[in-house]
């Protein structure tokens, strides 16, 4: 059970009614997460900001590619709720996740998030330079502050203890489970 309440629409103010029927008319779909962001509307915006820079990625990276690097980025963090999610992207497009051969491009790029997500001080010079030689800086920028985000969303959801939603349900990694308080990462345990 999250630590965390969800905002209860009838009893909210104003100013969160309107994030939320917002949220609702761009994206059609409200979340665990995010009716536990809409206590701080403004929070719910920064972290929303995802799918903007989401859009900006992709013009140059296709769909499966943001998520295997989105799911890369989970996994390593041991977030349930977003490996859920980019395993229903996976599996909703026709792909099983666990069966997936990534190309070179997204192999580089799922080598890049959990290397991101397991300690950004330690990127290889070596995978930068392969980056490097593939992307423009503007989308290295954008694909760093994505990964920035997507790390932001696996401590809120970890952090908090967010229930996965029930439509998620069916898309769940029977091995995956919530990472047990204390232990360090990488937790392969869970997430392997």
């Amino acid at each position: 059970m999250a630590h965390l309440s969800a905002i209860d629409y009838a009893t909210a103010s104003d100013e969160i009614r309107a994030e939320h029927d917002r949220e609702l008319a761009l994206r059609g779909r409200m979340t665990n997460m995010k009716r536990i962001l809409l206590h701080s509307p403004a929070a719910h915006r920064i972290y929303a900001e995802w799918f903007t820079l989401r859009d900006l990625l992709r013009p140059t990276l296709e769909d499966r590619a943001i998520w295997l690097f989105s799911k890369a980025i989970a996994e390593t963090m041991c977030a349930e709720v977003p490996v859920t999610f980019f395993r229903r992207a996976l599996i909703d497009s026709g792909l099983d996740p666990d069966a997936i051969e990534p190309s070179p491009d997204e192999a580089l790029l799922m080598s890049f998030g959990r290397a991101l997500a397991a300690d950004a001080n330690a990127v290889a010079d070596e995978t930068w330079a392969a980056l490097k030689a593939r992307y423009d800086e503007t989308l290295l920028v954008n694909l760093v502050a994505f990964a920035g985000i997507m790390v932001a969303t696996c401590v809120f959801t970890n952090g908090v203890q967010v229930d996965l939603d029930p439509g998620l349900e069916g898309y769940r990694r029977n091995a995956l489970r919530r990472r047990p308080r204390g232990w360090p990462l990488p937790c392969s345990a869970c997430c392997a």
